[in-house]
Parts: structure tokens; C-alpha cells; sequence
């Protein structure tokens, strides 16, 4: 599976971006998909998850009520809307793909198959 990520860029504080990670190689819709971030000095960390069908999501509490995962099988793209950004959402970016909904290691990286590049995200003040 390769997974490219992309649509990151510099926005101000409050403001919006989407992101989107297309997959090729698999049948898109055999994969759960998550989106992780990694800011500078620190460890990557879990944002979202999307089931197969997009009827289970989960988010981590920092980002929940102002991002929303989304995906479209038929185009084999998975998105992240990010609205009211705040300085703390600066990182990179990543999507990842593994083949299991399990609530209870969503958020560890371990768990996922398959990652893309990453795109950078800078919030600014």
C-alpha cells in the first residue's frame, strides 16, 4: 500500500485546512485509515481514525469537536478537516493504514501497516 499525504501548508490561528491521503495498491476499502501528527521535539501522536465504510471514527481529545476524518472510497482518499487551529496543531502530518478497527490500540502506531510521508502543517499566530 502507498499512502500519499498532502494538502498541509502555513495558516493563521483560527483558520482552516484539509488534508488528504491517497492510497494506491490495495483496495481502499479493506483499510481503516488514521491520521497522526509529530511536532517538533516530540513523539508522533495519534488524531483520527476512519473504519472501512466511514461509520466509526474516533479522535483524540485535543482535536475533537474542531478536526473531522472523512473518506471516499471511490476515489481512494481519506481527508482531515481541520477548523479553529490552534499554535499547538503545528507538526507534520501523517496518514497510516492497517486492516483492523480495534478501539483499544487505536492510537498506537505499532498497530498501523502502512504509512505516508507527511505534510507539514504551521499555524501562526
Amino acid at each position: 500500500v502507498q499512502l500519499q499525504a498532502s494538502g498541509g501548508g502555513l495558516v493563521q490561528a483560527g483558520g482552516s485546512l484539509r488534508l488528504s491521503c491517497a492510497a494506491s495498491g490495495r483496495t481502499f476499502s479493506s483499510l481503516v485509515m488514521g491520521w497522526f501528527r509529530q511536532a517538533p521535539g516530540k513523539e508522533r501522536e495519534f488524531v483520527a481514525v476512519i473504519s472501512w465504510s466511514g461509520g466509526r471514527k474516533y479522535y483524540a481529545d485535543s482535536v475533537k469537536g474542531r478536526f473531522t476524518i472523512s473518506r471516499e472510497n471511490a476515489k481512494n482518499t481519506m481527508y482531515l478537516q481541520m477548523n479553529s487551529l490552534k499554535l499547538e496543531d503545528t507538526a507534520v502530518y501523517y496518514c497510516a493504514a492497517r486492516t483492523s478497527y480495534d478501539s483499544s490500540s487505536h492510537s498506537n502506531t505499532d498497530e498501523y501497516d502502512h504509512w505516508g510521508q507527511g505534510t507539514l502543517v504551521t499555524v501562526s499566530s
